[in-house]
């Protein structure tokens, strides 16, 4: 297992479960204290209790979890007559119930009595899928479930695809700790599947049943919030493995390449907060820092590049990772707070992270040479790099078959490298001093996935 940083699980045990805290340590009263902060603390913190890293800590992060838990149960609407039963507080000044928030919470109410054998989570997790996200189904004819429900029995009637996440709650539930009600959580997910599921691979956010049609945001529903596909990513790859559903989603968002307005994103990292996905671009210039987190486990089994440049970025980062939002170009904060779930999903990166071992990167390893990737943030006239990071490459001379020399160039100007890290055109690399920009990038894969990527590469002059 991997190592987490010690100003992670510090902030999660101090401030948990406000969402966002202002540095050095003032909790947004804003936002307050919501149930899905309280439940991401606790799936990172059951993890943690397991871990050889805090095996003198398993005291205190048991006290915590039980807190966090107990304070999750005083968010849920327990009025029989409302149809909010069952439902979780979006926040503890809301008077919404959305269905996300019961997707997100019921996992860990599960891990919480894992641990602890208190049957009122259990029953609060049986109480939030059976009823509360059956009355979020039921309301409307599709499959999905509707987005929130207030306490006045107010509807927010629109689908959302991220309820994809509930998957894995309802799993859990009918696989192993509400058994005896198996066949309505089956029926659940096959309902919620077979209708999101056009929704998820068209890269739509929600279904409107007011005019009958799929939606995105910007002024011409071109953009979707990454995170919001992360954490449906997850929850259909959790139901139905690495289907063909997760593997389109995945692609289409994660080809998503820099554009001349954004020329520092680099999806690998982790994805941006907009993407216009019908231009295929970035449509804003910060990272979401909480998707590298979410991404971790499909990103270990099935993009093993991703998955390491990912964290090499971001174990060299680690303060200003703990902000929800980080330009690309720099990785400097967006807005002035840490964000409980960012820290959370980031911490389970850490803690689960396994260096890849492919064939690949035991021979890069054997035979190749450190060179130094300074990644490009400005092109055109304003061509510049962000600061270097090592990395490793095997390099081998261009041949003359396979370049196209440019004027005031020779062919000893020229190299070709293999690399593991994902580099990307005009990105420039220093080998024994000689800098070099990135012309073009090849990937390679092996069995359906990356394996490498070889670079054609040419000497910067002057």
């Amino acid at each position: 297992m991997g190592t987490v940083p010690e100003a992670y699980y510090t902030f999660v045990m101090e401030y948990a479960p406000y969402v966002y805290v202002v540095p050095p340590g003032t909790p947004d009263q804003q936002w307050g204290r919501a149930a899905f902060a309280a439940a991401f603390a606790i799936e990172f913190l059951y993890e943690a209790y397991y871990a050889p890293q805090f095996e003198n800590r398993k005291t205190n992060i048991y006290n915590k979890i039980v807190g966090l838990a107990d304070w999750i149960l005083t968010q849920q609407c327990m009025n029989t007559a409302k149809k909010a039963y069952g439902g979780f507080k979006s926040t503890e000044n809301s008077t919404y119930y959305y269905a996300i928030d019961a997707c997100r919470v019921i996992p860990a109410l599960l891990k919480a009595y894992e641990l602890t054998g208190d049957a009122d989570y259990l029953e609060a997790a049986k109480l939030a899928g059976s009823i509360f996200l059956k009355t979020m189904q039921d309301q409307q004819p599709y499959g999905g479930f509707a987005r929130a429900v207030d306490d006045n029995d107010n509807w927010l009637l629109q689908l959302d695809v991220e309820c994809l996440y509930g998957l894995m709650g309802l799993r859990m539930l009918a696989e192993k700790y509400d058994v005896a009600n198996a066949s309505l959580y089956q029926n659940m997910m096959g309902k919620a599947v077979g209708f999101l599921r056009q929704g998820f691979e068209g890269l739509w956010l929600w279904f409107d049943p007011a005019d009958g049609k799929w939606h995105r945001v910007g002024l011409t529903e071109n953009e979707i919030y990454d995170d919001c596909f992360a954490y449906a990513l997850i929850g259909l790859y959790d139901y139905e493995g690495w289907s063909p559903s997760c593997q389109k989603v995945y692609g289409l968002i994660n080809s998503v390449q820099a554009s001349n307005k954004h020329p520092a994103y680099n999806p690998t990292v982790c994805w941006a907060g907009y993407i216009d996905v019908i231009s295929r671009f970035p449509a804003c210039d910060y990272y979401d820092a909480v998707t590298a987190g979410i991404l971790w486990r499909i990103r270990r089994n099935h993009d093993k590049p991703s998955y390491a440049f990912s964290m090499q970025i971001i174990d060299k980062h680690q303060s200003d990772f703990m902000f929800w939002g980080v330009k690309q170009a720099d990785y400097s904060p967006v807005e002035d707070k840490w964000a409980m779930a960012t820290v959370c999903w980031l911490a389970r990166l850490f803690l689960n992270y396994e260096e890849p071992i492919t064939r690949f990167t035991q021979v890069v390893k054997a035979y190749g040479e450190t060179v130094m990737l300074y990644p490009v943030v400005g092109v055109g006239e304003n061509l510049s790099h962000g600061e270097g990071l090592k990395i490793q490459a095997i390099a081998t001379p261009a041949r003359g078959e396979e370049v196209l020399l440019e004027p005031g160039y020779v062919l000893n100007d020229y190299i070709t490298l293999y690399t593991f890290a994902p580099l990307r055109r005009h990105d420039m690399v220093r080998r024994k001093g000689v800098d070099y920009e990135v012309l073009a990038v090849q990937p390679f894969d092996w069995k359906g996935e990356t394996a490498y990527f070889r670079a054609s590469c040419r000497r910067l002059a002057g």
